[in-house]
């Protein structure tokens, strides 16, 4: 039977599975399109966002600095150039986008001449100028005589801005108004572009000024910061790393609109800024990524607008997805398709051909069928393999390098320029040690070359090259050798990464752990280094090294009285002082709190005690804090190397032993160390160890020194002193460990101690019938600023049950002749307690007639320095005798310390002393002697009584 010719035919099936593929792969394509266009959009966003927060964040931190400067002058008190000096010159270098500080000073016409021979002086030359803009051209004039000028007073640097010394910006309306809103709200304004005397026609730049009042709220001028919006936006942008970036083109307007005249600030040709790019109808649809984003903010005042424009880009670099599913969708479509007709037409030929193989041929087209599917499973495995690859490298921040059998790169892939920053032509061809010569110089590098070599692998290793931009970038890179089948070496291949990020992290943690945070200065771990360094240079020279260790006086009060922050603020200003007064080759660390290092070495001057002295007329120089001055001083102490006695490891021990040396003997001076100084050391940690463990272990006891009434010699009171029964030092006095436990801080608890004690004690005799007494207990200076001062005393009281009135608080007058105000108030609370006051050694410190009529104290103690010598020496008797009449007149008390001959006795009793005490009646006793002194002194006021009778 003759064959049918089949005529040429596509198949139902092939039609369906071509549109249906077709079909599917469009609309896949279209959903794919749509989603990489929003990713787009996203990312765009978020990308301008981080811009502007940074833009935001600088110009916030531009009127944050002003606002640092005007704390200046906003104490009310004077300020000089040399003040204003110091002030800036950490901000100037710290902020780089600001060109210049200025104070304007407001200057009356009547005091123009003085004024302007003031600023002669500074500049010789210099009078009141005023800027005349014409168009594009400006120059510098005479300023006319007017009522008022708002000139250039301070000018920090004056180097480059010598221009603008004397300038009267009174007349530029831009300055005016903005110090006018900056009047009326309070905070610092910005003004808008301005031109500049000292930088005619250069970088676009504004003021952000800030009013400045005497103590009377009068204007008497303002603060203001000359900023360079090119530098502040450089900079803020190079704090977020962004500075480089150019993925997104960034156009800063001054302004609330765009306009292309008010262009400050772009990072590609400004050209683009006029003309934004057409949103089409379906913006996925572009050739690239079109998107156009407007922020506006606005700061002191001043609106400023922020364009962004996405920076174009090939079509595969954002449509990479939708452009290979639509190719592989149509070739699979296409493929099975085909696959499908020929399948249909071998069907239909097998069928009129052979009907006697139907099983075969259906066996076959089965067969067939399932050769299709897993093909087809095969083509879908391997086009999601190679997409997971394609997306992994585009990902990834890593690049593939091949090298030949000589170590020259052949090839390197994955957005090696984009990632890296180098041209990808600039490394073809060479070989690693060819792009980075002194790799050959270094022990890693020669290590490495020898490795490569012995064709060995390599992991890990890190490394520094240039890129194209002239900046440092870090890299990190893995490789294996490649051999071809006949085991021959071939060269390498490996991957790399930048770790520019992670070690720019790393040296930052590095510096900030060898650097204390508040000062900048060396710390600890970094002043040791340098220390130990100090003295390998000494051992081989031959020239001396000293360590001086400088602790500033009475910074405790300063952070108490004045808060953490005025402490900061003095902490910052010593460390400046300290670096200004010492050459660059010294080393000045901060140890810890108000504790500072300086090792000096002799080079090209002699070390001598006048550089000591140096540094403490610098630390020594008034400092403003919270609009009152303050004079700091500090005690030092000079530990030399080499000497007899000071190991190089011992250097700062020592200088510490000998700085507690100038402590004890008044502060406010230097003391070298001596061998002899160790052991008053020892002696002190001695003291301490034990002072820590006595009041748990009990060792310490109260003696007590009665005060006599001097009219009818009878005890009406009593002195409670401590003494301290050491288990191996013995009867230890009070001027051995009452200074320790003052600067360790022990006193308090000491001090709380006696004060219960003595209450107890008194309260028990006269619970015994020994008459009513009044028992006297000293407060420390520790236990006076003490928080719980009140509620401790209270509780004595309420706890032992003796009466206010017979306790009696003994201080000296420095306690509170620091701030008189608080002072007042504290001891006014105390008497509100009922309990007595009396000012110790009175005439021995800081007197003042006009603080004693505000205190309300009850006794007046005269010294023991004067009692001594009122027989034979009349200045001193004039002076008790001064003491005794002020206290009556004041209605006080008066109690003369240590009075030990009858005639001293007599004397007081003339001069109308009301009571004594000292060793002429009895030394300070035991409670139990005591006790015996008052059974004897009440037997006989009975047997007196008896004999009255």
């Amino acid at each position: 039977m003759p064959r049918r010719r089949l005529s040429p035919s596509l198949t139902l099936a092939a039609a369906l599975t071509l549109s249906g593929g077709l079909a599917a792969t469009l609309a896949l394509t279209i959903a794919v399109g749509r989603l990489e266009y929003d990713n787009q959009s996203l990312a765009f966003e978020r990308d301008v966002g981080i811009r502007v927060a940074a833009l935001r964040q600088g110009m916030d931190q531009a009127a944050e600095v002003l606002n640092v400067t005007n704390q200046l002058f906003a104490t009310g008190q004077p300020v000089t150039r040399e003040q204003f000096h110091a002030f800036t010159t950490p901000l100037l270098e710290r902020n780089p986008f600001i060109l210049a500080f200025n104070f304007h000073r407001v200057v009356r016409d009547g005091e123009r001449a003085a004024f302007e021979a003031s600023l002669q002086r500074v500049r010789p030359g210099t009078v009141l100028t005023e800027l005349q803009v014409d168009g594009k051209s400006q120059a510098l004039v005479t300023a006319p005589r007017r009522p008022v000028y708002n000139v250039v007073d301070y000018l920090e640097p004056m180097r480059g801005n010598e221009a603008a010394f004397g300038l009267d910006v009174g007349a530029n309306r831009e300055v005016a108004h903005a110090v006018e809103r900056a009047r009326r709200s309070g905070h610092a304004t910005a003004t808008g572009l301005l031109r500049l005397a000292q930088d005619p026609g250069g970088k676009p730049s504004f003021d952000v000024v800030l009013p400045v009042y005497d103590g009377g709220g009068r204007l008497v001028g303002d603060t203001a910061a000359v900023v360079c919006v090119q530098t502040l936006v450089d900079t803020a942008l190079a704090r977020t790393g962004l500075l480089g970036e150019r993925s997104i083109l960034l156009h800063v307007y001054a302004g609330d609109r765009a306009v292309p005249a008010r262009l400050v600030y772009t990072n590609h040709d400004a050209g683009r800024a006029a003309s934004p790019p057409p949103a089409p109808r379906l913006a996925w649809l572009a050739a690239g990524y079109t998107g156009r984003a407007l922020h506006g903010f606005t700061i002191g005042d001043q609106p400023w607008t922020v364009e962004a424009l996405a920076a174009p880009r090939p079509w595969l670099a954002d449509h990479l997805g939708s452009t290979l599913l639509l190719v592989g969708g149509m070739f699979a479509t296409l493929l099975l398709a085909a696959l499908v007709q020929a399948a249909g037409e071998r069907s239909r030929k097998v069928h009129e051909l052979v009907r006697e193989r139907t099983a075969d041929l259906k066996l076959s087209n089965q067969r067939l069928i399932d050769d299709v599917l897993a093909r087809k499973r095969t083509e879908q495995a391997l086009q999601e393999s190679e997409q997971r690859f394609r997306r992994l490298a585009a990902l990834s921040s890593d690049w593939y390098w091949e090298q030949d059998e000589h170590f020259r790169f052949v090839a390197v892939t994955g957005d090696f320029t984009g990632k890296s920053g180098i041209a990808v032509e600039r490394v073809l061809g060479k070989t690693r040690w060819d792009l980075m010569p002194q790799l050959a110089d270094s022990t890693f590098g020669t290590d490495h070359i020898a490795a490569l070599h012995a064709h060995q692998p390599f992991k890990n290793l890190e490394y520094s090259i240039v890129d194209d931009h002239g900046a440092e970038r870090w890299y990190c890179i893995s490789g294996e050798p490649t051999f071809d089948a006949h085991g021959r070496f071939t060269g390498y291949r490996g991957t790399g990464s930048d770790i520019t990020a992670r070690k720019l992290t790393e040296q930052r943690v590095h510096h900030v752990a060898q650097h204390d945070v508040l000062t900048g200065l060396p710390n600890r771990s970094l002043l040791q280094d340098r220390l130990g360094q100090a003295v390998a240079r000494a051992d081989r020279s031959g020239r001396p090294v000293w360590v001086m260790l400088i602790d500033l006086d009475r910074f405790k009060y300063v952070n108490d009285s004045m808060g953490h922050k005025a402490g900061d603020v003095l902490l910052v200003t010593v460390a400046a002082r300290l670096r200004a007064a010492l050459r660059d080759t010294d080393t000045v660390a901060r140890l810890s709190g108000d504790e500072f290092v300086v090792i000096l070495a002799e080079e090209n001057e002699a070390l001598t005690p006048a550089i000591v002295q140096r540094v403490m007329d610098a630390v020594a120089q008034p400092i403003m804090l919270g609009g009152r001055e303050f004079f700091v001083t500090c005690s030092v102490g000079v530990a030399a190397y080499p000497s007899d006695g000071t190991p190089a490891d011992s250097l700062i021990e020592h200088a510490d032993i000998a700085m507690y040396r100038a402590k004890k003997l008044g502060r406010n001076n230097f003391q070298f160390y001596t061998p002899a100084m160790n052991e008053e050391s020892l002696e002190r940690v001695r003291i301490e160890s034990g002072l820590r463990n006595a009041l748990e272990r009990n060792e310490f006891v109260l003696h007590y020194q009665p005060q006599v009434d001097l009219q009818s010699g009878r005890i009406v009171g009593m002195e409670a002193l401590i003494r301290w029964q050491h288990p191996e030092l013995g009867m230890v006095p009070p001027g051995r460990f009452v200074g320790v436990a003052e600067d360790t801080g022990l006193i308090v608890p000491i001090g709380a101690w006696v004060m219960r004690t003595a209450c107890a004690q008194n309260k028990a005799w006269q619970d015994a019938g020994l008459g009513k007494l009044r028992v006297a207990v000293n407060l420390s200076a520790r236990q006076f600023g003490a928080a719980d001062l009140l509620p401790g005393i209270e509780a004595a009281l309420l706890d032992t049950g003796l009466a206010a009135d017979c306790l009696e608080l003994e201080l000296t007058e420095s306690l509170f002749m620091g701030d008189v105000t608080p002072a007042v108030e504290l001891l006014h609370r105390m008497k509100a307690l009922g309990v007595n006051l009396s000012i110790d050694d009175f005439g021995t410190g800081y007197s003042s007639f006009s603080y004693l009529s505000r205190f309300p104290i009850d006794v007046l103690k005269i010294d023991r320095s004067f009692v001594a010598d009122i027989t034979h020496d009349a200045n001193d008797a004039a002076i008790v005798d001064s003491i005794i009449a002020l206290a009556h007149n004041l209605r006080l008390s008066v109690i003369a310390e240590g009075v030990e001959t009858a005639e001293q006795l007599e004397y007081l009793r003339r001069q109308g002393c009301d009571e004594m005490q000292g060793y002429y009646f009895s030394r300070p006793l035991p409670a139990d002697a005591f006790e015996q002194l008052l059974r004897e002194q009440a037997l006989q006021e009975t047997l007196a009584q008896a004999a009255a009778a």
